[in-house]
């Protein structure tokens, strides 16, 4: 583990210091969940996958140590409400007590992979970043292997991550999590070898997620995330999916399949078999040709109704080839960055993040 750190001088081009100088240094369930948690951390202490065991051999750790203290801060400012919160979110962790090395307002997307890569590269203990999913799933890649805690604001406007670890929503809320809460040793699923920290998905969220206006999903939010999504819908048509485990290989017509990490998609608790940290993949489908079936599982899910089960079908493993006909779109964590067939795989228990302590987990 890290020491105390001295600040990296000069972490990206830009950097800000906390001195001011540029370039200066349902109550049960949630209750079966909260206990649950407690028995994955010790599963996550032996990580099954033993190819990637040699390159996390340091980061797997229990629980117990401490969250560092110092960190590089890295918000994505072209994501929404990013360039407004950037400023609160430097003065409220320096008022939590969490030192700066270095921050970063990166206004241009492109370059928000290589601010992290050169923070965790220079030996920040631990990286904050904010924005939205997308953020978080391109930039998590950087983290794997490094001894480096993941710490997340969440700025989006779906922020599934952060609802799957528990975190809140809030920039208060969530700048206290990092100031007080625990690490947590997760999984990460991946696309033919990247990386993704919550959901992948194809069928009609990777078509709202290519086209959306950045204007109309920056004001309008959630709104105008349904609005696209009617529009979607309409011009949609549904696929073939084969999937092939270690349990065998099936086909199914489908309207959405979720390859997921985690239980949120979209801001909406979709895929409630799928954690963190399970050791496995869930591919939830809905089937069926039925545009209907589609829309009404998402209003089922989005109630929490048991009938959303019925428009469904699971499929487990740790690694699971998945073929569509015709060939479709598949966007990972909100963003569409691949293309049917590809093989789903989980990386398991290679990094940590920072997570709300149980006593203070808002959602537990």
């Amino acid at each position: 583990m890290f020491g105390d750190h001295r600040p990296a001088p000069g972490i990206g081009s830009g950097a800000t210091h906390p001195q001011g100088g540029k370039g200066s240094v349902s109550h049960r369930r949630a209750l079966d969940r909260a206990s649950a948690r407690g028995k994955r951390f010790a599963r996550c202490a032996n990580p099954l996958n033993i190819s990637e065991a040699s390159r996390v051999e340091r980061a797997v750790q229990t629980p117990s140590r401490p969250v560092p203290r110092e960190a590089v801060l890295i918000v994505n400012a072209h994501s929404r409400r990013g360039q407004d919160l950037f400023r609160d979110a430097k003065r409220l962790l320096e008022e939590a007590g969490i030192r700066l090395i270095a921050s970063h307002a990166v206004k241009d997307p492109r370059k928000l992979n290589g601010t992290v890569d050169k923070a965790v590269k220079d030996g920040a203990p631990m990286v904050i970043i904010g924005g939205g999913d997308g953020s978080l799933s391109c930039t998590i890649d950087f983290v794997v292997g490094r001894d480096c805690v993941f710490a997340l604001l969440p700025l989006g406007t779906a922020n599934s991550f952060a609802r799957t670890l528990g975190i809140p929503l809030d920039l208060e809320g969530a700048v206290k999590t990092i100031a007080t809460g625990q690490r947590r040793t997760i999984d990460l699923g991946k696309i033919d070898g990247d990386y993704f920290a919550n959901c992948a998905a194809m069928g009609l969220s990777p078509m709202i997620g290519e086209g959306i206006p950045h204007r109309l999903k920056r004001y309008l939010g959630r709104i105008g995330y349904l609005s696209w999504a009617t529009w979607c819908l309409i011009r949609f048509r549904p696929f073939r999916l084969t999937v092939e485990s270690e349990n065998g290989k099936e086909s199914v017509w489908a309207t959405e399949v979720r390859i997921a990490n985690g239980r949120f998609h979209g801001g909406v608790e979709l895929v409630e078999k799928a954690d963190v940290d399970t050791g496995e993949l869930v591919v939830q489908a809905v089937i069926g040709r039925s545009k209907t079936k589609l829309v009404w599982n998402w209003i089922a899910s989005a109630l929490k109704l048991r009938a959303r089960e019925a428009t469904v079908e699971h499929f487990h493993g740790r690694t699971l080839r998945i073929e569509t006909r015709p060939r479709q779109k598949i966007s990972i964590d909100g963003e569409v960055l691949a293309r049917t067939p590809v093989t789903a795989s989980i990386a398991h228990c290679v990094i940590e993040v920072v997570v709300p302590a149980p006593e203070t987990n808002p959602q537990d």
